[in-house]
């Protein structure tokens, strides 16, 4: 099992910017794909980016695509996901998560972000 712990969340105005980090501790995380997920209120959670164990392949939701960029960094066990050109509907509270194939069993426990218009 892989232990996550998400930080960096708050509150920004519109069209700010905030990078959000994943510590990971306990099974090899870079032999996991690693991604972000978040849940805003009364909504289900949803998928918005992927990197893969070695670090390549990132993927996009359409929603955030040329505004968050995810990466990793395995010899310290870190993922992170900047955010720039944040909109009031990128509020939610974020997840990371890994696993392989698209299955994720690990997740962390979430970090608030709330953009104010």
């Amino acid at each position: 099992q892989v232990q996550l712990v998400e930080s960096g969340g708050g509150l920004v105005q519109a069209g700010g910017s905030l990078r959000l980090s994943c510590a990971a501790s306990g099974r090899t995380f870079s032999s996991y794909d690693m991604a972000w997920f978040r849940q805003a209120p009364r909504k289900e959670r949803e998928f918005v980016a992927v990197i893969s164990w070695s670090g390549g392949r990132p993927d996009y939701a359409n929603s955030v695509k040329g505004r968050f960029t995810i990466s990793r960094d395995n010899a310290k066990n870190m993922g992170y996901l900047q955010m720039n050109s944040l909109k009031p509907e990128d509020t939610a509270v974020y997840y990371c998560a890994t696993g392989l194939l698209g299955k994720y069993d690990d997740w962390g426990q979430g970090t608030q972000v709330t953009v104010s218009s």
